[in-house]
């Protein structure tokens, strides 16, 4: 048992360590993954400032601060659809099979490769955490501590996901047109941009079954746990942090599901 876990956790190690070592090799990934979001929230968030208010807020919250959350969140999303590329690119190089064909635990793959996604997209959003108290967020330990468990739950939640995409996918044009199919309007549909009891009815519905909308949501009672009415409107935050938290499993279990799959059909 001991030989198995240790096995496991060497080769999840080793994928992992190999996605930090590539991603930081690469600058400019990591300029256009914080950049990008950076540029929208400030533009954006600059020019809806003073048009904005949140129907559920009675504290006159500004668009910028209102944005901040789901700012982090398509940092989170950019960092690991640019991660799970790398299965396609490792597909092409002929890494990927040789990783398949050895004796290494389906999950250890796929722990592996989300692990590392993981990791970077939660740096990331972490060091994005120091404009706060510019913004009118104090954070105090305690909902410092939440916000970082959420960013971990949620990155592991949009790796897994990206990984999903990514590994049945034989050309990384045909990754970024699901992307803008799928992913950008995901994040559209989260309350990121938008709170769900501003928007029609049809697209409110829509909104309650999006699993990333959750995510904001537990991000945002963690920002102001210990000021739930300057949060405005949002769930609970034990139950978006559980759905949150159910949604990660969940790429992690198919994920794994999959590459078995693959295994099996190639035998």
């Amino acid at each position: 048992m001991n030989s198995t876990l240790s096995s496991i956790l060497l080769a999840s190690y080793s994928l992992c360590r190999r996605e930090l070592v590539r991603f930081y090799r690469q600058k400019s990934r990591m300029i256009g993954v914080i950049g990008s979001p950076l540029i929208f929230w400030f533009l954006i968030g600059s020019g809806l400032t003073n048009s904005f208010r949140h129907p559920g807020d009675q504290t006159g919250m500004n668009y910028l601060e209102y944005f901040f959350p789901g700012t982090i969140t398509l940092i989170i999303l950019f960092t690991s659809i640019f991660s799970t590329i790398s299965i396609i690119e490792d597909r092409q190089a002929g890494f990927m099979q040789s990783v398949i064909v050895s004796p290494v635990s389906r999950s250890a793959i796929v722990l592996g490769k989300v692990s590392g996604g993981t990791a970077l997209s939660l740096i990331q959003a972490v060091i994005l955490l120091v404009v706060t108290p510019f913004i009118g967020i104090s954070l105090t330990p305690l909902s410092f501590v939440l916000v970082c468990a959420v960013l971990l739950i949620l990155s592991f939640a949009l790796t897994g996901l990206g990984f999903l995409i990514a590994w049945n996918m034989d050309s990384s044009q045909g990754f970024h047109a699901i992307m803008n199919l799928f992913l950008i309007p995901l994040w559209l549909l989260s309350g990121a941009l938008f709170p769900a009891s501003g928007a029609a009815g049809w697209l409110e519905t829509v909104m309650k079954f999006n699993p990333l909308s959750y995510g904001i949501n537990a991000l945002r009672g963690a920002l102001y746990f210990t000021d739930p009415l300057h949060a405005g409107e949002t769930s609970s935050f034990a139950l978006s942090f559980l759905i949150t938290l159910i949604f990660a499993l969940s790429t992690f279990v198919i994920s794994t599901f999959m590459v078995r799959g693959t295994e099996h059909a190639s035998r």
